[in-house]
C-alpha cells in the first residue's frame, strides 16, 4: 500500500493524489507517457533505486535539490533549469510514494509530487517503473497541469513542448539506468 501524508504546505492545485489512480480534476489536461525499458526484475530494482533517489530528474539534466536523499511522503524538492537569473525552479511536495515489494510480479514502485507556489504551472506528476507478470519492465509518467498564471498560459506552445522535451529526458534517464545494470546492495534486500 502506498504511503501517504496529508496534504498540506501550500500545494495548490485540486486532485491532490490523482496520478497515483490515474485520474486529473476538471480543467486539466493529463499527459501520460509509457516506455519499455527491458527484463528482469534488476532492471525493475535498478530503475525503481534511482526514481526514489531523484535520478530521473538529475538525468533530465535539472539541478535538484531536497530536504530528503529520496522521494517519502511531505519531501519538499526544487528542480530548476537554466543558469544565474535565468534559473527557473520548480517547487514541489512528495505526496504519494509507493516502495517495490521484496518480491513477486506483477508490482510497481514510484512517487507522485505537486506543485508548490513559485512553480510555473499548477498540477501533478508522477513516475513509476512497472514490472508486469512476463517480467517486461516499463516506466509511467502521468501528469496533469495547467500555467500557474497568465504570463506562463501566454507561453502555452512553448511551455508544452519543454513539457515534452523533459519527458523526453525522463525517458532517456530511465534507459540509462536500466542499462546500467543492478547495484550490489538491492541483492541483498
Amino acid at each position: 500500500m502506498p504511503e501517504k501524508r496529508p496534504a498540506a504546505g501550500g500545494l495548490n492545485y485540486p486532485g491532490i493524489g490523482g496520478t497515483e489512480h490515474g485520474t486529473a480534476p476538471a480543467g486539466y489536461p493529463r499527459v501520460l507517457e509509457e516506455a519499455f525499458l527491458g527484463n528482469g526484475i534488476g532492471v525493475y530494482r535498478q530503475v525503481a533505486a534511482g526514481i526514489l533517489a531523484w535520478e530521473l530528474q538529475r538525468r533530465a539534466g535539472l539541478r535538484v535539490r531536497s530536504d530528503s536523499p529520496s522521494a517519502e511522503p511531505g519531501a519538499r524538492v526544487v528542480s530548476g533549469f537554466g543558469a544565474g537569473p535565468f534559473r527557473l525552479n520548480a517547487p514541489c511536495q512528495v505526496v504519494w510514494v509507493r516502495q517495490p515489494a521484496p518480491e513477486g510480479m506483477p508490482q510497481s514502485a514510484g512517487f507522485g509530487y505537486g506543485t508548490l507556489p513559485g512553480h510555473p504551472a499548477r498540477g501533478e506528476e508522477s513516475f513509476e517503473v512497472e514490472i508486469n507478470g512476463r517480467g517486461e519492465v516499463f516506466l509511467r509518467i502521468q501528469a496533469f497541469s495547467k500555467p500557474a498564471n497568465w504570463f506562463y498560459a501566454a507561453g502555452g506552445l512553448v511551455t508544452r513542448a519543454a513539457q515534452r522535451y523533459v519527458t523526453s529526458r525522463y525517458i532517456e534517464g530511465a534507459r540509462t539506468l536500466a542499462s546500467e545494470g543492478t547495484p550490489r546492495d538491492l541483492h541483498r534486500r
